[in-house]
């Protein structure tokens, strides 16, 4: 199967403890100050006969997060610059972030996402071409190292999420504004914490939820409870799915994962519901026009 052909970009992590600037395995990794570069994680066919091309990026930094607002320093085109791409890009290798459907005749055509970060201009080209096609049992062997050699895990469904209320809402800073995912899987993969060891298996397995910020800065939003990482992070205390011994925590009984979100600026942004199991994910995001406190004005930035 054509599947079969696709090239999955790996990531190997390491427990380490880091200064600004360490070597690791022959290669010099950075907590801050590197670029980003956007990634084609491969296309998907819908059932009706339209495709759906995957994004995913590096943040070349362990820990730096990096704003790059949607402009001319990051677009995506044709049909740009604004495509649903992130603007708030989180360390090491986030997969399959965001997908743009495009039609069933779209044949040789390409989308490009470019980035530009620290005075870098990276660039990714979406195609169709047949290496590069995806599926459910592919991204999760890519990403858990699982669904490849087990019926059952093999035919592992995403999560299913929504978000209780409006997808727009309108807040003051300083304002909390509570929110609530609701999340249900299939159970597959079962619940296993991530391994002690950096072998074999990836990361955790079992579903888990995050409140996480795709638009606008971290710096500004603060949740609580306080969530988890959602990106790999290998090191020793970390608190990510891929941290050595990390597990998923239990799961409330009504399948409901609150937060409070307050926002320390005025602004637009967006905030995104992730439920993963280990292997697949699905998201739900809500736009949050902040105003300020005394004028009740928005933000232009």
């Amino acid at each position: 199967m054509l599947r079969h052909a696709a090239v999955a970009a790996g990531i190997v992590g390491l427990v380490v403890t880091m200064t600004s600037r360490d070597v690791v395995r022959g290669q010099t990794a950075y907590r801050s100050g590197q670029d980003v570069t956007p990634g084609f994680d491969g296309w998907e066919v819908n059932p009706d006969g339209s495709f759906n091309l995957a994004f995913g990026y590096f943040n070349r930094n362990w820990d730096e997060e990096i704003d790059i607002p949607i402009g001319p320093n990051n677009n995506v085109e044709p049909g740009g610059p604004d495509q649903g791409q992130p603007t708030h890009f989180y360390p090491r290798r986030n997969r399959y972030t965001f997908r743009i459907k495009v039609p069933k005749d779209f044949g040789t055509k390409e989308i490009v996402w470019t980035l530009t970060a620290r005075g870098k201009t990276n660039k990714s080209y979406a195609t169709l071409k047949p290496e590069y096609i995806t599926d459910p049992e592919l991204q999760q062997f890519d990403i858990g190292d699982f669904g490849h050699n087990n019926e059952k895990l093999r035919n592992n469904k995403k999560p299913v999420i929504s978000v209780e209320g409006d997808a727009k809402r309108t807040v003051r800073v300083g304002e909390p504004l509570a929110l609530t995912a609701v999340a249900t899987d299939d159970g597959v993969p079962p619940v296993l914490a991530a391994p002690t060891r950096l072998v074999g298996r990836h990361g955790s397995w079992g579903l888990r939820v995050a409140w996480l910020v795709y638009r606008g800065s971290s710096k500004q939003v603060t949740f609580d409870p306080a969530q988890f990482k959602t990106y790999p992070d290998y090191r020793i205390n970390s608190n990510s799915p891929w941290t050595p011994g990390w597990a998923p925590p239990p799961l409330p009984a009504n399948g409901k994962f609150p937060v409070k979100v307050t926002f320390s600026a005025p602004g637009t942004y967006v905030v995104r519901a992730l439920a993963h199991d280990g292997g697949l994910d699905s998201a739900q995001d809500v736009t949050v026009v902040v105003t300020d406190a005394n004028t009740g004005a928005a933000s232009s930035r």
